[in-house]
């Protein structure tokens, strides 16, 4: 991996964004399949991987196991856990990556057992693990907690089963899908996630051997098989990078060209854009974004997948500083993800909060440069993004070890576009 030299960033806003930009492979769906990779005791080779730090911290947690992983070229990971020699990860690595707790399913489908850290990642709410637990539970395992860890054991192979879930949780479909892959009969997963995160996991495990229907709606399918087999992969284009290279280009009223995205992952942002007067056009997997002088209020609402994804809510919140009129945003997804807004103040946007879950945005305002702080990865690159927009100043965001877990060279890519953005 590429390290970063250092975690503060020097923006001059101002200018407009141009130019052709291409999209990385998925940080989520490439930990899903980094995961997937623990099921069998054979080479698998992902492609489009991203160089960005979530990747190499899941792999820590993959090497911590037994496992090899390593870079085999430019964007492309080889992993094999042929030789496991633990069930269950180190916390020094598994504690703060959310995606880490994948493993679960993944060693429990092939070792009839795991344990895993109450998984860390982002400070931006509750995100409870009950989908998961109570799915290894129905699927046969005893599922206990031994101080920090969360343990899963399975005396017997795994049975399927119908497990509803109480919440469309990514992580908690995923990790189902990787745990009854191998089970006994059929499992149903009532009220899974749709996102495309999961389809790529499930297009994985179908590539390995696994039997498995209905990946993108809420009722998912699994036909256990005997084993699975290593296999080549591609991951998909991350939509949330592609979406974030729409959204600065709409607020910086330029016009860039994002190549390499999937345009059907973008609809739900792609239309509210266009709903605040962003030009936007589709044409195969390039998306062109062209700001205008005026934009549009909107009301938002971050929803689970297909609607507007919880992760682009804080940059659409930036967008929405310059549009003419007042804009109210819910989040509908995690109750304290709009933390951000402290920040954006700071910068002499109009932002109130009511509780933890709305906030109500009068414009347009002109941004000034300020000294701000990368709360989260999503939040850090709205912080940028606003830092793009101001029009005196010169903008400091801090902690961008934030941003760089989840996004690959993002101040390098901005700076092709035309930003004026440096690491000091």
């Amino acid at each position: 991996m590429t390290q970063r030299k250092s975690n503060t960033l020097l923006i001059e806003g101002g200018h407009r964004l141009h130019g052709t930009v291409a999209v990385s492979g998925s940080k989520n769906a490439t930990l899903g399949a980094m995961a997937a990779a623990l099921t069998v005791p054979e080479d698998c080779v992902l492609q489009n991987v991203p160089d960005i730090g979530d990747v190499e911290q899941m792999a820590q947690v993959l090497r911590s196991l037994g496992a090899s992983v390593d870079w085999a070229g430019q964007h492309v990971l080889h992993i094999n856990a042929a030789k496991l020699h633990s069930s269950s990860p180190a916390m020094e690595y598994a504690g703060t990556l959310r995606g880490s707790f994948l493993v679960m399913g993944a060693l429990l489908g092939r070792l009839g057992e795991a344990s895993c850290p109450q998984p860390g990642g982002d400070v931006i709410g509750q995100r409870p693990i009950d989908v998961h637990l109570a799915g290894f539970a129905a699927l046969g395992a005893e599922v206990s907690r031994d101080g920090e860890r969360f343990i899963a054991h399975a005396s017997k192979p795994l049975e399927g089963a119908t497990i509803f879930a109480d919440y469309p949780s990514v992580l908690g479909t995923q990790n189902l899908m990787l745990a009854a892959a191998t089970a006994r009969g059929r499992t149903r997963i009532v009220n899974a996630a749709a996102e495309p995160e999961v389809q790529g996991t499930a297009q994985m495990l179908i590539r390995m051997g696994a039997r498995i229907s209905g990946a993108g709606t809420h009722t998912v399918e699994i036909e256990g098989v005997e084993s699975l087999r290593g296999c080549e992969f591609e991951i998909i284009p991350d939509r949330l990078e592609a979406g974030t290279y729409a959204v600065a280009s709409a607020l910086t009223q330029g016009e860039v060209e994002v190549r390499g995205a999937c345009p059907e992952h973008l609809e739900s942002l792609t239309h509210k854009l266009r709903e605040a007067g962003v030009q936007i056009e589709i044409q195969g997997n390039t998306v062109w974004a062209r700001g205008v002088p005026e934009l549009r209020p909107l009301t938002i609402q971050a929803l689970p997948y297909p609607g507007l994804a919880t992760d682009l809510q804080a940059l659409v919140a930036v967008l929405l500083t310059q549009a003419h009129g007042v804009s109210y945003i819910h989040e509908r997804v995690f109750d304290n993800r709009l933390l951000y807004a402290g920040e954006l103040r700071k910068m002499g946007a109009d932002v109130v909060t009511t509780g933890t879950t709305t906030a109500i945005i009068s414009g347009p305002t002109s941004l000034h440069g300020a000294r701000v702080q990368a709360l989260d990865v999503r939040a850090g690159a709205a912080l940028i993004l606003a830092g793009l927009a101001a029009v005196s100043g010169r903008s400091e965001v801090t902690d961008v070890y934030h941003v760089d877990r989840g996004y690959e060279r993002l101040d390098e890519k901005l700076r092709s576009l035309g930003a004026r953005i440096e690491r000091v």
